[in-house]
């Protein structure tokens, strides 16, 4: 949630802080390192490297790296040696690696992320699809497909390849964007690498970020000014063109060729927790773009994958790093949240409210107002009483319901020597705090007031979480999932200001929403609350209260191993990445905060997040054996889609944000963590019924679905205005439906990094006119969503893929749309409707009859619809198993197969799927009603055809899905 920042006290406590701009010492860092305590901040003379020592091994080469001439310590201290290893990993993965041969730079441990290893094949030297080529001196390399030797390489680090130096700043008022050369520069505390790239080209990923450039990123072509994008977790409230809590140096390019009409994807992923800029910049005049690789730490650890498609990229990517954790089946169901139920009476009206309404509740969450005192770990004994929580939660389970409560990253400190908080008390007797240089307890400040924070390189970090965390259920906070807030990880002042301060204080340094001072007083775009109130309804005495000179807001574009050597400055790093809050102390643990074996948090910030989700899953798993451990968590890092699932953090009630909603989720697509949803109608200020309408439906079509929003806002669930719950059922209705659909995605997804949420050139990777499209998305490859993302509309405008050769069919009424090819179409969307087609070739298992929630949903028969291409082709699966198990587990294969005439069902598996298909709608069976229609040969009676929609519908079936079956017309 978000926090505003009041500076506090700093506590450098650097033993050696006299001696920081010292000359580097070599028993630190060895010979390797040139010494030279000033830095020129300008890379022009930076001399590169020069190759030596070429050895081939069996699956690439090693070779070692010199410094080509004097040192130019330009933001660091030049090292003067480096390696180069070179690995065929695989058929489609490429690892170029260049660290300092002393090994004193900070690279990930494989016990905090395990990475797949090289298959070890030697033939893959001449076989794999990518190919490595260097020059020695200046060593350079360039990256090319051995399909295509002599085209444009995929990555290209010569300066031949780039265009010619020293350049002025690209961006004009950031003087950082001057280019003053592309050198290789590999120095303690600054790294760059630059790569050549197509002009204009397509580039996906490098997150998190709310771009304004959309989905595809911005390169400095076509007037945009280009991206910076930073890597550095960071607790703030979703701001535009800025780092926010995640950090994921990975991208994909989708290079289309003019001459061939086709197009091949890419990735290239720089494996490192460094704070970093990465620049994606186009000079003036310049026949090429560029990416530059800016670090202030780490080392040069690149993996290049070969793709060709959107969707291998993303899958290979996910072989590396580790595939999405399996999501239980209740966890697609719908959430409600705020922050601002203040009382377990107030959290228990909400359950009743939406089952008075009819509108489905899977889930209810508390806030921090479950806390005692805003401490982990507890309930307030008078609003949130231990027992009355305990039996709450379990009339929730007794209704197939699920409760998750929030846990924030901070533990609270004790305020004095009476205090009794066990957490923190067996915190200390495990030693898993975080500490100061000079091994003292780190102290920090969040809600509870001072804070410290789990150290998870410590060797009881996991043991002291696990602990906690089946405590609270023993106490009866007995939670189906866990929800992690404020891992970035935050604090809300800088340094250790709790070092020799008064505990006793618990106070924050600012006002909360809707406090006197800071009330909440913002509203969607277009309406006025100083007309109409604060109620946000659509009409009031019957006038549409929707201004288009109404109120609006302008959103802000972005503005301008350390613990092992010595000469480094571990809080203000030479070169400053551009951290949206300046200081990298600011909002978060102090850079030279100490973890186990001596790390720095300057090494490892970006790490906390995903460290932590780790340890919570293995701590669910301990709790609920056997069970899929259920996480959505706020900072995340390459692998964290192993452990946890993702929101999008503390977005705002505007019409932009539903916008930014899509591309959030594409991003996560591509970073492997699939489960992932924004605050549905807003988090911060208050929405209004219309964006609230449209937002319930469309968040029915993304992965992760919950309603939350701040404290002091106007209520916003769903059963607050009459039209919203209207839009709120229809939707839900689908979605349950759709439930075997969006659970099968998952399993690809957990089987083979599949993306469940698709760009529309995923499917369709030869139409350019889909490029830059993201106000329309794919659910697989099956369903295209098009929602309304402006207020006062009652049309919408979307792309229908396929340029005339798809036929696209309305989810609805089922008939065909007529669609401009390769164009946008307007299509009738009122109130309360969201646009939902479904492709020609698919064949969708389907719960017939979606009901409260998904256990009774799931309990219900299956029916299929069956959408066929104009030659009777479709074709579909669906992955069956009990929802909750952790695999393996028994689980069932079904495949549907049609063609004209006739449709096919196959089952592979060990689970025996309960449910019977009773309903098959197949759509496309032509314009002559069928004579007959037969179910493994046997004559069937209940059916229905429908010529204006070629539909025919088969009901009764009675089905064993266990079984095979063929269902014929003739």
């Amino acid at each position: 949630m978000l926090t505003t920042f009041l500076a506090g006290a700093l506590l450098l406590g650097r033993a050696a802080s006299a001696q920081r701009q010292s000359s580097l010492v070599h028993t630190l860092l060895g010979d390797s390192v040139v010494e030279d305590s000033s830095f020129s901040r300008n890379v022009s003379s930076c001399p590169g490297y020069k190759l030596s020592g070429l050895h081939e091994t069996k699956t690439g080469l090693t070779a070692q790296l010199s410094l080509a001439g004097p040192a130019c310590n330009a933001f660091g201290h030049d090292v003067a040696d480096l390696t180069l290893e070179v690995t065929y990993d695989t058929q489609t993965r490429l690892h170029v690696n260049i660290y300092d041969s002393a090994n004193s730079q900070f690279t990930i441990p494989s016990s905090v992320i395990q990475l797949d290893k090289s298959s070890g094949n030697p033939a893959l030297k001449e076989k794999s699809d990518l190919v490595f080529n260097y020059e020695s001196s200046p060593f350079a390399f360039w990256i090319t497909r051995r399909s295509e030797p002599d085209a444009q390489p995929l990555f290209d680090t010569r300066a031949s390849s780039l265009p010619p130096t020293p350049i002025p700043p690209v961006i004009p008022d950031d003087n950082s964007t001057a280019l003053d050369g592309f050198p290789l520069v590999f120095e303690d505390q600054y790294l760059q690498l630059t790569s050549a790239l197509p002009l204009g080209t397509n580039i996906y990923g490098l997150g998190e970020v709310i771009a304004s450039s959309g989905f595809r990123r911005d390169v400095g072509t076509d007037g945009g000014p280009g991206t910076i994008q930073t890597m550095w977790a960071r607790d703030i409230a979703d701001p535009v063109d800025q780092n926010v809590y995640g950090s994921h140096p990975i991208y994909m390019e989708h290079r289309y060729n003019e001459t061939t009409k086709r197009s091949q994807s890419h990735g290239v992923f720089h494996f490192s927790a460094a704070g970093s800029d990465t620049l994606l910049l186009t000079p003036p005049s310049s026949p090429v773009s560029l990416v530059q690789y800016r670090a202030i730490g780490g080392t040069l650890d690149f993996y290049f994958f070969s793709g060709p498609s959107p969707q291998k990229v993303i899958e290979q990517y996910g072989a590396l790093v580790g595939l999405p954790t399996w999501q239980p089946y209740w966890g697609f169901g719908f959430h409600l949240c705020r922050w601002g139920y203040t009382s377990l009476n107030d959290t228990k009206a909400q359950v009743e409210a939406m089952r008075a309404a009819g509108i489905p509740l899977e889930t209810m969450w508390n806030d921090i107002d479950l806390y005692h005192a805003f401490r982990d770990f507890t309930t307030d004994p008078t609003s949130f009483p231990a027992n009355e929580v305990k039996a709450f939660i379990e009339e929730l389970a007794s209704n197939n319901q699920h409760y998750i409560p929030i846990v924030d990253a901070a533990v609270a400190h004790t305020v004095n020597a009476t205090d009794v908080y066990d957490p923190y008390t067996r915190g200390v007797e495990l030693d898993v705090w975080m500490k100061n240089p000079d091994g003292s307890e780190y102290v920090g400040q969040v809600w509870p007031g001072y804070t410290v924070f789990p150290d998870w390189f410590s060797e009881h970090a996991t043991e002291f979480w696990t602990e906690a965390l089946k405590n609270w259920t023993q106490l009866g906070v007995e939670f189906s999932g866990i929800w992690l807030d404020m891992n970035e990880v935050s604090s809300f002042c800088i340094g250790s200001c709790g070092s020799g301060a008064n505990l006793s204080n618990t106070s924050v340094p600012f006002l909360l929403p809707g406090k006197p001072g800071n009330l909440v007083t913002d509203y969607p775009e277009g309406y006025n609350a100083d007309v109409w109130g604060p109620s946000g309804n659509m009409t009031i005495n019957g006038t549409l209260t929707y201004n288009s000179n109404g109120t609006s807001t302008t959103l802000s574009k972005r503005g301008l191993g350390a613990g092992g050597q010595k000469g480094v400055d571990l809080n203000s790093p030479p070169y400053a990445i551009h951290n949206g809050d300046g200081y990298l102390a600011t909002h978060a643990v102090a850079t030279n905060a100490t973890h186990a074996g001596g790390v720095v948090d300057l090494d490892v910030h970006n790490l906390w997040g995903m460290m932590e989700e780790k340890a919570t899953h293995l701590a669910l798993l301990t709790i609920h054996p056997g069970k899929r451990p259920f996480l959505i968590a706020r900072s995340t890092f390459p692998s964290s889609g192993k452990w946890s699932g993702h929101w999008l953090g503390d977005n705002f009630s505007k019409w932009a944000y539903m916008h930014y909603n899509i591309q959030g989720v594409l991003q996560f697509q591509l970073f492997q963590i699939p489960m992932v949803g924004a605050d549905t109608c807003g988090f911060n200020d208050n929405t209004d019924e219309e964006l609230c309408n449209r937002w319930m439906q469309l968040s029915a079509f993304m992965p992760f679905y919950r309603n939350h929003n701040v404290m002091g806002a106007i209520s916003q669930e769903p059963y607050r205005w009459e039209s919203v719950a209207n839009a709120s059922r229809t939707a839900m209705e689908v979605r349950y439906s759709m439930l075997p659909y969006w659970y099968t995605l998952f399993a690809n997804a957990s089987m083979y990094g599949s993306p469940p949420v698709r760009a529309l050139f995923y499917e369709f990777p030869d139409e350019p006119e889909l490029f830059g499209v993201d106000s329309q998305y794919l659910i697989g490859r099956d369903i295209l969503v098009t929602p309304v993302l402006s207020p006062n509309a009652s049309t919408v405008d979307g792309i229908f893929p396929g340029r005339g050769r798809t036929i696209w069919r309305d989810w609805y009424t089922h008939s065909v749309v007529n669609a401009t090819a390769g164009a946008n179409t307007t299509l009738d969307a009122p109130l309360g409707h969201i646009n939902v087609h479904i492709r020609d070739g698919s064949a969708l298992l389907l719960h017939a009859q979606p009901s409260y929630t998904t256990t009774e949903t799931r309990a219900n028969p299956y029916s299929l619809l069956v959408s066929q291409a104009a030659d009777g082709y479709a074709f579909g699966t669906a992955y069956v198993d009990d929802g909750e198990s952790v695999p393996p587990t028994p689980h069932t294969t079904l495949t549907f197969k049609a063609r004209k005439g006739a449709l096919a069902i196959a089952a592979v598996g060990n689970f025996d799927v309960e449910q019977k298909l009773e309903t098959v709608t197949v759509l496309g069976v032509g314009s002559k009603q069928p004579r007959e229609v037969k179910l493994n040969g046997k004559k069937v009676d209940n059916w229905e055809f429908d010529e204006a929609v070629e539909r025919l519908v088969v009901k009764q079936l009675g089905i064993d899905l266990n079984k095979g079956a063929t269902l014929t017309w003739s």
